[in-house]
């Protein structure tokens, strides 16, 4: 009836709920599913301290190291760890939308970044090179290259094989919602989000859940969203714009 570019494939983990109902609208999109402000103000502070850091690591030089090595060395010291906060502040996860006439699902995950790895192994193999080369005309660039490349690699191999830091950055979720569980439709008026608040009895427990589902849009969708979702919704039930904060989690 209704379906928007896709661009992202469902990983084998995940399945549909309603798979066996047509699909009436349908996408794939990469959000960041918290909040941004806070995010980027902590990507702000820690690179400065970082700035500040390196700034450390030039100041301190080795016995017998020169002011490039110095400066490459600091330089190396900054992108590594930019490359790991920048992972830490800025993760983006990947949501599959579906609407059917039974209701609302998605699935969200997160799969461990191969291309970090291709990344820092380059990173390591191209400043190694380039240290070697200026050893031949400093020696005191061999020490720089044990401290720069050498970092990289062993930042490399703590990834690619510590299979708790591989757990961390991989997740699978599904999530199925039918319409008469939702209370409130809103259309975010600061994000590119449309905002279901819904009210359900989750499996094995005794109590009420309150909570809001955060249904994310490509730009300038979620009024379409929006209007394609109302008339599933039970009568009475308020449609708003207004301001949405993206909660944490809904674990």
């Amino acid at each position: 009836m209704f379906k928007l570019n896709k661009d992202l494939e469902l990983p084998p983990q995940l399945k549909w709920k309603f798979s066996h109902e047509p699909e009436l609208l349908g996408w794939t999109i990469r959000a960041r599913n918290y909040n941004t402000f806070v995010a980027n103000c902590m990507f702000l502070f820690l690179s400065v301290a970082l700035i500040g850091l390196s700034y450390v690591v030039y100041l301190v030089p080795a016995p017998g190291e020169g002011v490039m090595a110095r400066f490459v060395i600091s330089f190396c010291f900054y992108m590594i760890f930019s490359f790991v906060i920048l992972s830490v502040t800025h993760q983006r996860m990947k949501f599959a939308y579906r609407v059917s006439r039974s209701g609302v699902e998605y699935c969200i995950w997160k799969e461990f970044p191969k291309w970090a790895l291709i990344f820092l192994k380059w990173l390591a193999a191209i400043t190694a090179i380039f240290f070697i080369f200026m050893a031949t005309i400093d020696p005191s660039y061999l020490l720089g290259a044990l401290i720069g490349p050498g970092g990289v690699g062993l930042t490399y191999l703590s990834m690619a094989y510590s299979k708790s830091y591989r757990e961390m950055h991989t997740q699978y979720h599904h999530y199925a919602f039918k319409w008469k569980e939702f209370t409130q439709l809103a259309i975010a008026t600061n994000r590119e989000v449309v905002d279901l608040k819904y009210s359900i009895t989750m499996e094995g427990d005794d109590f009420v859940t309150n909570w809001s589902l955060n249904i994310f849009c490509k730009r300038k969708q979620k009024e379409k969203v929006a209007e394609l979702i109302r008339p599933f919704l039970s009568p009475g039930v308020p449609f708003i714009k207004a301001k949405v904060n993206v909660p944490l989690s809904t674990d």
